[in-house]
Order: C-alpha cells, then sequence, then structure tokens
C-alpha cells in the first residue's frame, strides 16, 4: 500500500464518552473511508503509530434524513473503525500525526 493510500483511509479519531471508555480495553476508534478494508486499517494504525495492532472492528453507518428550514437533507454516510492495540501500546489521539 502507498503512502497516499495510508493517510486517505483515516479520516479522524473519533473523541466520545464511548470511544474514551475503550481506552480501558486498548482500544482506539478512528473514522475511516467507506472503501477502507479491515486489512488495510490494520496496516494504516500499524505504519503511522508504530503500534502492534492486535484486531479491527468496523461499523458503517448510514447517514440520516433531516429537515432544516422545511427543506429535506441527508447527513453523510460514514465508516468508524474500533482498533485494539497490543498490551502496553498506546496512541495519544490529542497529538498530530
Amino acid at each position: 500500500m502507498n503512502q497516499e493510500r495510508i493517510y486517505d483511509i483515516l479520516l479522524a479519531p473519533v473523541v466520545t464518552e464511548k470511544s474514551t471508555m475503550g481506552s480501558e480495553y486498548n482500544q482506539v476508534t478512528f473514522r475511516v473511508s467507506l472503501d477502507a478494508t479491515k486489512p488495510e486499517i490494520k496496516e494504516a494504525v500499524e505504519t503511522l503509530f508504530n503500534v502492534k495492532v492486535v484486531n479491527v472492528n468496523t461499523n458503517r453507518t448510514n447517514g440520516k434524513e433531516k429537515r432544516f428550514r422545511g427543506r429535506v437533507g441527508k447527513r453523510s454516510d460514514f465508516k468508524k473503525a474500533m482498533v485494539t492495540l497490543a498490551d502496553g501500546q498506546t496512541i495519544d489521539v490529542t497529538t498530530g500525526i
């Protein structure tokens, strides 16, 4: 996989209450591109952060239909990846790459 594709896969870290509770179990949650596969996500995280990934779980969420001032709109679809790291490995999502 080339370097450009690695940076296209991982879009942003997800920082919510639920995702920060996953840090107790060595999990980090990322927002990823819709066409990213589990092996690609694993390789991207291992390459960018120099950590060992044990498991990758993904969740694809379809965008909701919303109304704003009577007009119908649609939120974008997105995909999340919950990455489980090996024991002793950590990623600080508050700093940049």
